[in-house]
């Protein structure tokens, strides 16, 4: 090109010096730059960006919001200026050796942020499919980002220092040692993720519990080297990706995909309070319609145990006879049956724990039928509200610490708790 502007002026009799060829050949690799900038970016790109921002399709607004044809374009002007300078410059100067060094490093550096842009972009549209929520994508890109930066990393190096990257690579054995203890953690990372993606134990939506990090709460995110957990409280938490793989962790997933959230709860009976039913106790409880088939049915078969037995039942030694707890134990049983925000499929009993020195805990053990945490909590309040309301129509006690109040009223018996202010 240079020859050619110089043996176009000759024709005019101007005298074209080498410097001056190079001045407007550098001028019109400049301008046709700068033409083919303001045509991509002003016309060409913003006509995309705004027809992404205006489009309802995730796809469209993925490739606008990770500046995929932003930095394509950056790329293509990067390509155009190294045919330039081949084409227009003399070989082997040393201006065109620069401009192309140059050009080539810039190709690389925006072919590396252009497969950044693609992997967020496909990384965005993913996200959106059920199938690929329960893949650790986001930690399988980051490794490939990884990957492909330490390539083009050694490329740009070689083209800099004029060697073959084959060069670099061989002396990169050498360097393993000290390769592994810098991308210890990537490396660790990529690995759990993908066993975590093959056996299914964690995605992206999990209750994850992991006491040893303090995260108890939604996971929010799958990466690399980290997995973000946001608590209960909102607060943030970052696990080691690893640390899922070589540590226990509890996920609730199964529970809120089974329908039915467990109530494991106790209350301590004073175990004084424990008695045999009277008559008229039993002829009080028998008017309520959840004991009214327990009470009789049970009454029909201890009484045809005892007669066959012919015990003596003047003494409370002999013979079988209903108690107060365990009519309680009946009665809470058919309530929970009968109670409509309970699982009925579900494993369903009221059991006696090992006595304490804090009394006798009798346990309720059921599933309610919504995983929803506030409905879950109002829902096992309600039944323990119940339990203590009617708790002494057994004549039965719960078992509680003693007070302040307590002493007050053992020290001054003249005074009751209803009198203390």
């Amino acid at each position: 090109m240079q020859q050619r502007i110089a043996q176009w002026l000759g024709k005019f009799g101007i005298e074209f010096t080498d410097v001056m060829s190079l001045v407007m050949v550098l001028g019109l690799i400049v301008l046709i730059s700068v033409v083919i900038h303001l045509v991509l970016h002003r016309v060409v790109l913003a006509a995309i960006q705004r027809r992404g921002q205006q489009s309802q399709r995730v796809w469209q607004q993925a490739l606008t919001q990770h500046k995929l044809f932003q930095r394509a374009a950056l790329l293509l002007q990067g390509v155009i200026i190294n045919l330039q300078a081949i084409l227009w410059l003399h070989n082997g100067s040393q201006t065109q050796a620069f401009i192309v060094t140059a050009a080539q490093v810039w190709i690389l550096a925006f072919v590396l942020l252009t497969l950044f842009s693609l992997l967020d972009t496909l990384l965005a549209m993913l996200r959106q499919s059920p199938v690929a929520n329960q893949l650790p994508l986001r930690g399988i890109f980051q490794g490939i980002k990884l990957v492909a930066a330490i390539l083009i990393g050694i490329a740009i190096v070689s083209l800099l220092m004029g060697k073959s990257p084959l060069l670099l690579l061989s002396g990169l054995g050498a360097m393993t040692a000290v390769l592994m203890l810098v991308f210890k953690d990537p490396i660790l990372g990529l690995v759990a993720g993908i066993q975590l993606s093959a056996n299914d134990m964690l995605k992206i939506g999990d209750w994850l519990e992991m006491p040893k990090y303090g995260a108890d709460g939604a996971v929010t995110d799958i990466g690399l080297t980290t997995v973000k957990v946001r608590n209960w409280d909102n607060t943030i938490t970052t696990i080691p990706t690893y640390a899922l793989i070589s540590d226990s962790f509890k996920n609730w997933r199964s529970m809120s995909e089974s329908g039915g959230r467990r109530i494991k709860r106790s209350i301590n009976i004073d175990t004084t309070s424990v008695h045999f039913l009277s008559e008229q106790e039993q002829q009080r409880l028998n008017r309520n319609p959840l004991l009214l088939q327990y009470l009789n049915g049970k009454a029909q078969e201890l009484n045809e145990y005892n007669r066959q037995k012919q015990w003596d039942l003047s003494s409370p030694l002999n013979g079988r006879r209903l108690t107060n707890l365990g009519t309680l134990r009946a009665y809470l049983e058919a309530y929970l049956r009968a109670h409509p925000d309970i699982h009925q499929e579900m494993t369903l009993m009221v059991r006696q724990l090992a006595p304490t020195p804090e009394g006798l805990p009798l346990e309720i053990y059921a599933f309610t039928n919504t995983t929803v945490w506030a409905k879950y909590e109002s829902i096992q309040a309600d039944i323990f509200d119940h339990i203590l309301a009617v708790i002494g129509e057994f004549d039965l006690r719960i078992h509680q610490t003693p007070t302040g109040n307590d002493m007050r009223s053992m020290l001054n018996p003249r005074h009751t708790g209803s009198d203390v202010s």
